[in-house]
This record gives structure tokens, C-alpha cells and sequence, in this order.
């Protein structure tokens, strides 16, 4: 693919989440419930669709980061309706997202020392995000909640062994900016119900998803 043919191919994906990711956060802020079960999908397609693009299928990296994003995908699907059975189906989904995409970094990049480097804050936000949230959770949702704040601390470690690739850049920015728009979505469903949740973790949380599908064109 030259380099003129790959950068018409980005308009597509990049224009469809300039489009639907503004109008979702316009359609969950107004409570347009129609508005958000259609641009929520296309929103999560803009991501695939670029990583498709940028030719997931043709490494193990992109296969395994694939597989992620398409779990987030699923997720995204499993949390439009508001109830439980649905949001622990989608809790699972995301959760699953980020042990592919643990594997996934684990493939491109082994910089221990960043890794290490990047733990000290990760362990600092997984110990801050549960003494705040956990109060909050009733006590059915108390394990698979904590068993996904574990599994997003270990993608942000993950994501430090890319350190020492070009994409990893990449790859660390969308990875605590993924783990920073979860809180968005933990003070919406458990702590304070708000519309400015939205706001700011939706647009940050596909901005994030678009940077580790971007990651790809870097390999």
C-alpha cells in the first residue's frame, strides 16, 4: 500500500469517529436513548475500521490487538441498555479486551525498565481507584470489579514493555487514557450519576481506542 493509497484509506475510519463520537456525547447527554444505540456501534466501528486499515490481520501483534478491539466492541454493545445482567456481560467483554491486549503488547515491545517505569503510577491509580470506588459497589459486583481494576493495571504494565517501539507512544498514551475514561464510566454507574461524565469519558475513551488502533501504522 503507498504511502498517498494508506492515507485516503484513514479518512474513512477517522471521519466516522469525528462524526459519531461527538454525536454520541450530544445524544447521551440529552438522554436521546435512539441517538445513542446508533452512533455507540458506529463509534466502536471507526476503531475496528482503521485497525483493518492499518492491516491488523498480517502480524501477530495486529491479530492479538484485533481480537482486543473487538472484545471492546462487544463491551461497548453490552453496556447501552442500563442493567446489571447487561453490564457485567459488557464488565467481562472489556476485561477480556485487555488481557488480548496484554498479550498483544507483550508481543512488540520487552522494556522492562519502562514497564517498571510506568508501574509506579499504575499501581498508585489501582490502589486510589479502589478505596474510592469499592465503597461504592454492591457487594455482588465487589469481585468482578475488583478483578477488573487488576486487569487494567496489568494492560497499563503491558503497555509500558512498548516503550522502546515507535508505537509505543502509541500504545501508553491510549492505554491510560482507556484506564482514565473507566472512571468516567465507575463514577457514572456506581458513584455519582452525572451528565458530565460523558463528556469527557466518552470522547477520551474513543480517542484512546483510535490511538492503540493507530499504533499499527508504527510497526
Amino acid at each position: 500500500m503507498t504511502e498517498l493509497t494508506l492515507t485516503s484509506s484513514l479518512v474513512g475510519p477517522i471521519a466516522l469517529a469525528c462524526i459519531a463520537v461527538p454525536a454520541l456525547v450530544a445524544s447521551d447527554f440529552r438522554q436521546f436513548r435512539a441517538g445513542r444505540f446508533l452512533f455507540k456501534p458506529l463509534a466502536a466501528l471507526a476503531f475496528i475500521w482503521l485497525a483493518l486499515v492499518l492491516g491488523a490481520t498480517q502480524s501477530v501483534y495486529g491479530q492479538w490487538l484485533l481480537a482486543g478491539l473487538l472484545c471492546c466492541l462487544l463491551g461497548d454493545l453490552l453496556l447501552m441498555p442500563d442493567h446489571s445482567g447487561s453490564f457485567l456481560a459488557g464488565l467481562f467483554a472489556f476485561l477480556t479486551g485487555h488481557l488480548l491486549y496484554m498479550v498483544a503488547f507483550a508481543q512488540l515491545g520487552t522494556a522492562w525498565q519502562i514497564m517498571l517505569l510506568v508501574g509506579v503510577p499504575a499501581l498508585l491509580l489501582l490502589v486510589l481507584a479502589a478505596r474510592w470506588l469499592l465503597p461504592h459497589v454492591p457487594q455482588p459486583m465487589k469481585i468482578p470489579v475488583s478483578s477488573y481494576i487488576v486487569v487494567i493495571t496489568g494492560m497499563l504494565l503491558a503497555a509500558g514493555l512498548t516503550g522502546d517501539q515507535p508505537a509505543g507512544m502509541l500504545v501508553i498514551t491510549g492505554a491510560w487514557g482507556f484506564a482514565l475514561s473507566d472512571l468516567a464510566v465507575a463514577r457514572q454507574r456506581f458513584v455519582a450519576p452525572a451528565r458530565v461524565n460523558g463528556l469527557w469519558g466518552t470522547p477520551l475513551y474513543f480517542g484512546s481506542q483510535m490511538l492503540i488502533a493507530g499504533s499499527l501504522a508504527l510497526l
